[in-house]
């Protein structure tokens, strides 16, 4: 769900940083050396028992990555942590063999070409990562598509200014915007083209596709998400037309949808216990609008109760 032009400039400060950033990680989950700064390597983690699935892979965008959440590899660009949903899951389930390709910008046409987070950074296909031996797979992916959360975050704060107390975006999606039904059947056909891909990859797989947590409230506003007040009911359509973009793709194909919109109910940017950061960007907490530490462990725990009530 990055918003790739809010998310490139940022991340292109903060990856002089990378050196310090990716050092200090520790124990398995180390990540893998990058052969250059123009690569971005997966991590790849050996675990120090068999105990759980023999080898998994994760795939997906920001929301799975988790730019700024300790320890943040910002090397080559895909500013993955070591702290995401699925190094957690990885080290839960004693996975034997994890490898984390996950990328800060990625849309679903990254996953089955190259991604190029920056102009010298090239990404492999997320997807030449699963092999026929591997057991799992996690992706989040589709929010980056039809930058609908670009829009949400870029347009719709910057237009607050124009009527704080009205609807300001709601009115100029409305001439302009995309139609979220349109979107809605789009992104539910990229999804399941990159599910489709995975399984005939991995046919034996478990494939679990993990939604987007939450950013705005059912009700009130705040600050931490600064959209006009009438604006608030279109952050939230936007939310639902992925949700229920994610949810078509799973039901078509073999995936299982970890609906992490609606686990996240209650934790959105506004409320006293938020899983997404807000609006200022944290070192060594979360970039703006992304996962806190708090909503990956949540995710995770999630995802590990999906896998283990899915295992024969």
């Amino acid at each position: 769900m990055t918003p790739r032009r809010l998310l490139t400039p940022v991340l292109a400060a903060l990856v002089l940083l990378a050196g310090a950033c990716s050092s200090s990680s520790s124990g398995t989950d180390r990540p893998a050396a990058d052969p250059s700064p123009s690569v971005a390597s997966p991590r790849v983690s050996e675990a120090p028992r068999a105990s759980g699935p023999g080898r998994y892979v994760a795939m997906g965008d920001s929301f799975s990555a988790g730019p700024l959440i300790p320890t943040t590899n910002l090397v080559g660009g895909c500013a993955r942590s070591d702290h995401n949903y699925p190094s957690l899951v990885a080290a839960d389930l004693g996975v034997r063999r994890f490898v984390d390709v996950t990328c800060s910008g990625a849309t679903t046409a990254d996953v089955t070409g190259v991604q190029h987070p920056f102009p010298q950074s090239t990404v492999p296909a997320q997807v030449d990562a699963v092999t026929r031996d591997t057991d799992l797979v996690t992706i989040g992916i589709g929010g980056n598509d039809l930058d609908l959360f670009a829009t949400l975050i870029g347009t719709c704060t910057r237009l607050r200014a124009q009527d704080p107390t009205g609807s300001p975006c709601t009115r100029a999606l409305r001439r302009t915007g995309p139609d979220l039904t349109a979107a809605t059947a789009t992104i539910a056909r990229n999804v399941t083209r990159v599910l489709r891909a995975i399984e005939r990859k991995a046919p034996r797989a478990r494939v679990l596709l993990v939604g987007y947590l939450r950013l705005a409230p059912d009700h009130g506003t705040c600050a931490d998400l600064p959209l006009a007040a009438g604006d608030y009911p279109q952050g939230r359509r936007i939310a639902s037309t992925l949700n229920r973009a994610l949810t078509a793709a799973a039901t078509r194909t073999n995936a299982t949808y970890v609906d992490a919109y609606a686990l996240s109910k209650g934790h959105d940017i506004c409320s006293a216990q938020p899983w997404v950061n807000g609006r200022q960007t944290r070192r060594g907490v979360a970039l703006a609008y992304h996962p806190l530490a708090s909503g990956m462990r949540a995710v995770a725990a999630q995802v590990e109760r999906q896998v283990r009530a899915t295992t024969p």
